[in-house]
C-alpha cells in the first residue's frame, strides 16, 4: 500500500483573508476619494463657503444700488445724486470746478 505524505501549506489559509484585505482595501480608497466621498465632501463644503461669500457680496451690493435708487424716486428726489449721476453717465463738468480723476480700482 503507496502512501504519500503532503507537507501541508499555509498558502491555502491565506487566500481567504488577503482577497478581504484587497476588497477592504478597495472600498476604503474609494470612500475617501470616491466622487462622494470624504475628500470630495471637504471640497464641496470649501466650495460653499467661497460661494456664500460671493452671495454675501452680491447682496451687499445690492442693497447699496436699491439705497441710490431709492434716492432717486420720485419724492425723494435729491438734485446732488441727480447732478452726480448726469456727470458721471455724461463725462462733463463746469469750468469752475476742479475735476479728480480716480482709477477704476480705487473705487
Amino acid at each position: 500500500m503507496w502512501t504519500r505524505q503532503h507537507k501541508q501549506r499555509n498558502t491555502g489559509r491565506l487566500i481567504v483573508p488577503s482577497l478581504c484585505v484587497l476588497f477592504l482595501a478597495y472600498f476604503g480608497f474609494h470612500a475617501y476619494h470616491g466622487e462622494f466621498g470624504i475628500y470630495s465632501k471637504y471640497q464641496l463644503e470649501a466650495r460653499a463657503v467661497e460661494l456664500q461669500g460671493q452671495l454675501d457680496a452680491v447682496k451687499a451690493r445690492r442693497v447699496d444700488l436699491e439705497r441710490r435708487v431709492q434716492l432717486m424716486h420720485e419724492g425723494t428726489l435729491e438734485k446732488d445724486m441727480l447732478d452726480e449721476q448726469a456727470r458721471k453717465a455724461l463725462n462733463l463738468s463746469h469750468a469752475d470746478e476742479i475735476t479728480i480723476m480716480l482709477p477704476a480700482a480705487a473705487k
